[in-house]
């Protein structure tokens, strides 16, 4: 699996939403929801780094990515871009 294997599925879902799909329901939550979301699980990893195991480590972040890249999705943007920025702030 990789990001960009994650972020298809994601799109895919935003494109042909399913009433069973919970990416398709965030995307009809709209931003506001995503948002709230992605701040929730960036405190729960922040939780889980100071005070569980591992294991949940790696589950809330597995979280938080996700939300982050439907965030990106919902916003039209690719997560190349986020690595391009990352290369750029590298180079410097």
């Amino acid at each position: 699996m990789s990001i960009q294997w994650l972020f298809d599925v994601i799109e895919d879902r935003k494109q042909n939403p399913s009433e069973k799909s919970y990416t398709a329901r965030l995307f009809r939550d709209g931003l506001p929801k995503i948002a709230q979301k992605v701040g929730e699980e960036g405190t729960e990893v922040v939780v889980a780094a100071l005070a569980q195991d591992d294991q949940r480590l790696i589950e809330e972040v597995a979280d938080l990515t996700y939300h982050t890249l439907v965030l990106l999705s919902a916003r039209n943007i690719h997560p190349d871009q986020i690595f391009a920025e990352l290369e750029k702030r590298h180079r410097n």
